[in-house]
């Protein structure tokens, strides 16, 4: 049945991520894996004739933070809040010559070079992996950073309190409890995988260095937002366009029992969603992901194999959200038109949306290139198709 009036936007989001039917579909944008790249953002603004300060939500993936004006005018039900680097952390992006050419680059807290060429400037790829040679003895001597240090997490409670009282709009955490990817950025994916086969100790060490972190890290930020926030992110990569990228033995006897320790943890200190992100093709993943405790999935890669919208909303959809899936991002956002763009959204909300348990966005974030035509024609069907 639907909802009798129009809701408020957390209204509408409560309901979705509770499987009760909302007014509407949620709709979101703005995230770091729901975002929107610096390149296609300037030319959505040059297109709707609008001027505005261009503010950076991630260097390394390119993306902006969308002014008030553009979340409003798209219709958005989230707004964003997220933590920082602690003050000892130098966070600056240096430029550098390298063999004539200009280079920006990033070190990150593990340590970890990101790295993009300024003839380029679309994501930073990493450039040095701080463990590539290191021992199992090397780990234990590694400086690993603070996930405690109080200093992230300042002005955090603050910020969300502002928005759920002076805005109608739900609130999520930015991403985080990065626990598997983290290691092969600091290994080396090549490495990594070798590892695997050939030295699981290492991994094992590893890998508990980096849950260790998040797990300082979420009991640190949920004692500031835990009883206010509505979406707590978290997520890795486990999957390719095929199916899984490594073992499936090995994700569920290393990798999976960390995932859940950590996703414990989180439900331990709030009542929060928890939203995993994956990208590819990962429903052999999905009852896995289900024990580990999480509530949603994201980004929903529905053009990877086997991650057909009306099977995952059947097999899955009465006990798991499904947030993103909204278009053929591979595809149909990026070359066809904008018509196309609109009948591809209503397809797909129309096999996601029923009884709830869907939040709208485009497969991952929108990259540069996709013409702004549609981006708008994508945000008008969702507003229009997700009427319920």
């Amino acid at each position: 049945m639907a909802p009798s009036k129009q809701m408020t936007s957390r209204e509408r989001v409560l309901a979705a991520l509770n499987f009760q039917t909302p007014d509407r579909v949620p709709i979101d944008l703005g995230g770091f894996q729901s975002g929107i790249h610096k390149k296609a953002y300037m030319e959505l603004l040059s297109y709707l004739g609008k001027e505005e300060e261009i503010v950076m939500l991630d260097p390394v993936q390119q993306l902006v933070r969308p002014s008030e004006e553009i979340l409003e005018m798209l219709r958005v039900d989230f707004r964003y809040v997220t933590a920082k680097g602690p003050d000892a952390f130098d966070g600056t992006i240096r430029q550098n010559l390298r063999k004539g050419e200009l280079w920006h680059d990033l070190r990150d807290e593990f340590g970890v070079v990101w790295s993009m060429p300024d003839k380029q400037l679309l994501y930073m790829d990493i450039s040095h992996h701080p463990l590539a040679e290191a021992t199992l003895e090397d780990i234990a001597s590694y400086p690993f950073p603070d996930g405690s240090d109080p200093s992230r997490f300042e002005g955090v409670r603050e910020e969300v309190m502002k928005i759920q009282n002076n805005t109608p709009y739900a609130v999520s955490t930015g991403i985080g409890g990065v626990v598997y990817e983290i290691c092969w950025y600091m290994r080396g994916l090549e490495r990594w995988f070798m590892d695997m086969m050939e030295n699981p100790s290492f991994c094992e060490a590893l890998l508990d260095k980096i849950l260790k972190f998040w797990l300082d890290y979420f009991t640190g930020f949920m004692k500031e937002i835990g009883d206010i926030i509505d979406v707590v992110m978290i997520g890795d990569d486990l999957a390719g366009q095929s199916g899984p990228l490594f073992p499936p033995e090995f994700y569920r006897s290393v990798v999976k029992p960390r995932q859940k320790k950590l996703v414990q943890h989180i439900k331990s200190l709030t009542q929060a969603k928890i939203w995993y992100h994956s990208c590819g093709s990962v429903v052999e993943y999905i009852p896995d992901l289900m024990d580990n405790g999480i509530d949603i999935l994201n980004p929903v890669q529905i053009t990877a194999q086997g991650m057909d919208p009306k099977f995952l909303k059947e097999r899955f959809g009465k006990e798991l959200v499904f947030w993103g899936g909204g278009i053929d991002s591979q595809h149909i956002l990026p070359f066809a038109s904008p018509e196309e763009v609109k009948s591809n959204v209503r397809v797909n909300m129309e096999a996601f949306k029923p009884g709830g348990g869907y939040v709208f966005n485009n497969v991952h974030n929108i990259q540069a290139g996709v013409p702004p035509e549609n981006i708008l024609a994508m945000y008008e069907a969702a507003y229009k198709y997700g009427a319920y």
